[in-house]
């Protein structure tokens, strides 16, 4: 999940989403949340000084060859930079303790965040300024300059450096497809389409035709999705208001109701997660759900789905095509970094996700230990980079391509017809927390109404926005 200002469409191309930052060079400071100066604190900038950095996103220790993975890199980037030492930390973002880790000052120097975040921290003075650092690192201009919009204030000034951009499109089982009668190179298009083939997939096989995400904000979160596709908005343009107490959003619930109630089509269990609604669908029990192409990553990878049972198609619409959600990854910075550690952190994310762009020999080299780490080459996806450098990058890589592209055609022919929409850019995470209620309770409670359940939670995202 992720989001902040609204951008140009991307094409999609082979290979994992990445990006290389191009950035200005005009001075300033910013104060950071405590008041200091974010990003100028500690004088000039000494490059050969000793500095220690902590890293986020470490594995949890039932991922051990990711663990490896990291600590090789680590070990490989303080050989490049000895005045440079790196530790790692398991903190990650999670939306509902993010903004109490911000508050308490126990963010590690640099970590992954979602694009929702930016739209509120910047003027909060919560991240700092690292425009001039990015500059001195060198981080290169093949970036769509549109993206930096996530990221800047009005001045232009940048307090972040985007990594990765997604888009929902519907994934779904091929072999469940097949046992039901349903042509698997041909998914649905429509929301119409979606009910006929769960109510085929789940009375063929008596598997769930269809699953929602519903908990930890993951319920606003689709919900949002579901509402782009039929042509409503979550937010008015400024973030002072919501806009979906309408058409659109009632339509959507009133599917899921009539999908759930009526046809009897999404099985039995109506609280998922990312990561449950994943390992069940990897297992065969569900037929199609909402996710963005990585969820091959995961079900392959982690639950053992096999490669041929995965298909993505386009975001399902009604009366459009409307578009369908997009968001992605930027890597922060710690507001209380001195200088010298900004531009350590800068050099961290350089070396660990863009060196590989740069040459053939790093871009083959990242696809052999990708292979070698039973990792992915080639998955579709959406990519802030330039689309030169991109073409040139999977042109180095294609030879290792080891994913089933043609089972993404759906998805990939939705990106030249889908327009990409931004998730809510005011407390996007909160809105959606306030959302997942009004999905959960149109799946459990048969009685539910649609109606005043919309008017009700409107009233209370409006309080929210208020603020």
């Amino acid at each position: 999940m992720t989001s902040a200002s609204r951008w140009a469409r991307y094409g999609a191309a082979l290979g994992v989403a990445g990006l290389v930052l191009v950035a200005g060079c005009a001075k300033g400071t910013t104060p950071d949340a405590a008041g200091g100066t974010g990003g100028a604190a500690g004088g000039e900038v000494d490059q050969n000084a000793p500095v220690t950095i902590t890293v986020g996103d470490r594995p949890t220790p039932d991922k051990p060859n990711d663990i490896k993975a990291l600590d090789q890199k680590i070990k490989d980037f303080t050989a490049k930079y000895p005045n440079i030492t790196v530790k790692s930390t398991e903190t990650n973002w999670q939306a509902q303790t993010f903004q109490a880790q911000v508050a308490g000052g126990t963010l590690p120097t640099v970590m992954s965040i979602s694009f929702t975040e930016p739209a509120n921290m910047i003027p909060n003075k919560q991240l700092p300024d690292i425009t001039d650092e990015l500059k001195l690192v060198d981080l290169t201009k093949d970036l769509n300059p549109n993206v930096l919009k996530i990221v800047q204030d009005g001045k232009g000034r940048i307090y972040g450096v985007p990594i990765d951009v997604f888009s929902v499109g519907l994934a779904y089982n091929r072999a469940l497809f097949k046992q039901a009668g349903l042509d698997p190179d041909k998914p649905p298009t429509t929301w119409d389409e979606v009910r006929q083939y769960a109510k085929q997939i789940a009375d063929k096989t008596g598997k769930a035709g269809y699953a929602q995400l519903t908990t930890n904000n993951t319920g606003g979160w689709m919900l949002t999705t579901m509402t782009y596709s039929m042509g409503g908005t979550i937010e008015s343009a400024d973030g002072k208001k919501s806009t979906f107490d309408d058409a659109p959003t009632k339509k959507a619930l009133q599917l899921l109701k009539d999908m759930r109630w009526t046809d009897n089509s999404m099985g039995s269990k109506f609280l998922y997660n990312q990561e449950e609604i994943r390992q069940d669908f990897a297992a065969g029990k569900i037929g199609m759900l909402m996710q963005a192409p990585d969820a091959y990553d995961m079900s392959v990878k982690n639950f053992g789905m096999k490669p041929a049972d995965f298909g993505a198609g386009a975001l399902p619409q009604d009366g459009g095509p409307h578009g369908t959600l997009t968001g992605g990854a930027l890597k922060m910075i710690s507001p209380k970094a001195t200088k010298n550690e900004i531009v350590a952190a800068l050099k961290w994310i350089k070396f660990e996700q863009f060196d590989k762009y740069t040459t053939e020999a790093s871009a083959v080299a990242d696809a052999k230990t990708t292979i070698a780490d039973k990792g992915f080459v080639g998955r579709p996806g959406i990519t802030p980079l330039s689309q030169d450098r991109y073409d040139q990058y999977n042109k180095w890589r294609e030879p290792y391509v080891n994913v089933p592209v043609k089972q993404f055609q759906g998805y990939i022919d939705s990106t030249s017809s889908l327009k990409l929409l931004p998730e809510p850019s005011n407390k996007g995470q909160e809105v959606y927390s306030l959302l997942d209620p009004l999905v959960q309770q149109v799946l459990t409670k048969k009685d539910a109404d649609v109606g005043k359940l919309v008017s009700d939670t409107a009233s209370k995202v409006d309080a929210r926005l208020a603020r």
